[in-house]
């Protein structure tokens, strides 16, 4: 019996894809230090996709001045405040880490309250877990004050490449759609989740983190608390702590609060953070972020880890999407190589 040969076609077709990807990996390996921005873009393109059509198609308007008005918004209301928040927070922030005698006396502060306290004597307040564990926590941490120029330059390249996104956006849709070796079934299932992904993180987490910091500055300023504002907004950054969120900064807070001897306030903000802070989050998730899409907590969770350790603070968005796509391909693969039939599993009715 002869055995059978590969066709030069399929060894063509092999070959082909191995060196598409060899070159995608060169120019992804060159190119990387602009990738956020390139992420950036997609982002804007997919929010602003139905509403620039609706314009240019419908209502006739120049597609490059479009755009331009599409970035002017952009501009507006996400870069100037994310900038205007950052330029708040470092001097903030350095003024409270440069002042050591504070920092050395709220933390003896806290060591003398736990160590009679049951239960709570038993965490280890030694100088070194602190740094253990602050080491253990900036490795999940993103980097988001990146240098100055970095974050500059990949805005300009997010701005740059949304122009030309916009502008091109429909030859650019039907070349990936032709490009995709997939039936329209298992296409629109991609984009399905692709566009359900990036909706629900892009406009939920600001939505939830924005909330969350003004509830939670109000209840800093009621309770008294140093500085409200600073830790209201690192309240609401921290809502994109995967599982423990914001509770990263209002239980420390209680507690060092009750140990400087104001144990009313501290009391205050440990059941204020419990009740309102935190119910934020089940609310918004409920009403708001339903309507934006329904992510699978688990998903969210671990795919903000893998996101903020791949991507820094664009992985927030692509993290669930990258861990999501698992799932959407399997239902590609059942889309275009399944055959067998559903079965009944035991135990079903």
């Amino acid at each position: 019996m002869t055995p059978r040969q590969i066709s030069n076609s399929s060894i063509n077709q092999i070959m082909l894809i191995i060196i598409i990807i060899l070159i995608g990996i060169v120019i992804f390996t060159n190119l990387y230090y602009y990738f956020p921005g390139f992420l950036g873009a997609i982002t804007l393109y997919i929010l602003f996709r139905h509403s620039y059509f609706k314009l240019t198609e419908q209502r006739k308007w120049n597609k490059s001045l479009s755009s331009l008005l599409f970035i002017l918004l952009s501009i507006v209301f996400i870069v100037l405040p994310v900038w205007g928040i950052i330029d708040y927070l470092m001097p903030q922030i350095t003024s409270l880490l440069n002042n050591t005698d504070n920092i050395v006396t709220q933390f003896n502060l806290l060591k003398e309250y736990l160590s009679d306290k049951p239960l709570l004597k038993d965490i280890d307040l030694s100088d070194e877990a602190l740094v253990a564990n602050l080491q253990r926590l900036t490795k999940y941490l993103p980097n988001i004050l990146n240098s100055v120029a970095e974050v500059g330059v990949n805005i300009l390249v997010t701005l740059f490449v949304l122009y030309f996104m916009q502008v091109h956006g429909r030859k650019m849709e039907y070349y990936i759609i032709s490009a995709i070796p997939f039936s329209l079934k298992s296409k629109q299932e991609i984009w399905d989740e692709v566009y359900l992904m990036v909706r629900s993180n892009a406009l939920g987490i600001p939505i939830l983190g924005v909330c969350q910091g003004i509830v939670a500055m109000l209840g800093y300023w009621i309770f008294d608390v140093d500085n409200f504002i600073l830790m209201g907004i690192l309240t609401g950054v921290s809502s994109i702590v995967p599982v423990l969120g914001t509770m990263t900064i209002y239980i420390p807070l209680a507690i060092i609060t009750v140990a400087s001897g104001q144990t009313a306030n501290g009391i205050g903000i440990g059941l204020y953070g419990l009740i309102l802070i935190g119910s934020i989050d089940n609310i918004l998730r409920f009403t708001i972020l339903k309507t934006l899409g329904n992510v699978p907590p688990l998903i969210t969770v671990f795919g903000v880890l893998l996101g903020l350790k791949l991507f820094g603070m664009l992985g927030l968005i692509f993290g669930p999407l990258i861990l999501s796509s698992v799932g959407v391909l399997i239902k590609v693969y059942s889309n275009e190589f399944g055959k067998s039939k559903p079965i009944k599993l035991p135990g079903e009715f």
